[in-house]
């Protein structure tokens, strides 16, 4: 699947434009068009106990948008890029499916959610809600370091986690369309304990090499598409193990995809994709599985 339009979602404050700037490798990936997005919370043009509605907040917070797309354009303009923005006085979620329906757009980038931890429980965070409810990959974008450290070649050593799913196999799919982009990629898939727990070591060792060759099918079928690729083999916490493979290895990010699991489940038990997305030092590439309505 090739990138060719991508949906950029910002409140300014984090992804600014050297974090779109640090995304245009993607061009070489087919991307062509940029489509930016400004929701503006309600709370910011609702009067004092909410008894009335500040016009001219509306239109002020909406001119500052404008103004700023209108800069991030003439530089896309000038790299052969279309370009479309929306400002929109509304719900981020709701807004975002809005434009997506009409876009179609090959990918969505927003920032990691910042509900806390209550909130996210009863109401769920933004990117759970958006995978739930969208099939377009999603990448949750975030500064390497506290000091804002925006990561200049973000497709240049990512780190895919499978577990051999239909949901793993659109992943790998989409992974081959950015063949162009990705420098190389590591390929982890990580085993039960307690698939390990044996007295017998020829059965342990008999694990092992099934999923081992298992990942070395999986590298080749990379290789051949033209993208370098490197197998590895975990064992115990997924969530725990991804995190630390990706620091092992260097990677620029951490490519997932999304649980399959029902809404209800997902919100109180949450998901291995969900808790890197929302609490990961990493940008989190996502590719949801089936829509759980």
């Amino acid at each position: 699947m090739e990138i060719k339009k991508l949906l950029f979602v910002t409140k300014f404050e984090e992804l600014c434009y050297d974090a779109l700037n640090s995304l245009l490798a993607l061009r070489n990936a087919a991307l062509e068009h940029v489509i930016f997005l400004n929701v503006i919370e309600r709370d910011k043009v609702a009067m004092k106990r909410g008894s009335g509605y500040l016009k001219e907040e509306e239109v002020k917070l909406k001119e500052i948008a404008n103004i700023r797309f209108i800069d991030w354009a003439e530089n896309l303009f000038e790299l052969g890029l279309e370009v479309g923005a929306y400002m929109e006085v509304s719900t981020l979620i709701p807004e975002i499916l809005k434009v997506v329906e009409k876009e179609s757009p090959d990918l969505i980038v927003i920032g990691r959610s910042h509900k806390g931890a209550l909130e996210q429980l009863y109401k769920g965070s933004d990117v759970v809600e958006l995978m739930r409810r969208t099939e377009v990959p999603i990448l949750v974008f975030k500064h390497m370091m506290e000091d804002k450290i925006v990561p200049e070649k973000l497709f240049e050593r990512p780190l895919c986690c499978t577990n051999w799913t239909d949901t793993g196999k659109k992943t790998i799919e989409y992974i081959k369309g950015l063949k162009n982009v990705i420098g190389e990629i590591h390929i982890m898939h990580v085993v039960k304990e307690s698939l390990l727990k044996s007295s017998d070591t020829h059965e342990v060792q008999k694990v092992r090499k099934a999923e081992r060759k298992r990942l070395d099918d999986l590298c080749d079928e990379l290789e051949a598409a033209g993208i370098k690729a490197r197998p590895h083999i975990y064992v115990g916490d997924p969530q725990k193990e991804i995190e630390k493979a990706a620091k092992g290895y260097q990677a620029s990010m951490i490519i997932l995809g999304s649980s399959e699991k029902a809404a209800i489940v997902e919100r109180w038990v949450g998901s291995i994709s969900k808790n890197i997305a929302d609490k990961s030092i990493y940008p989190c590439l996502l590719i949801p599985g089936k829509k759980n309505i």
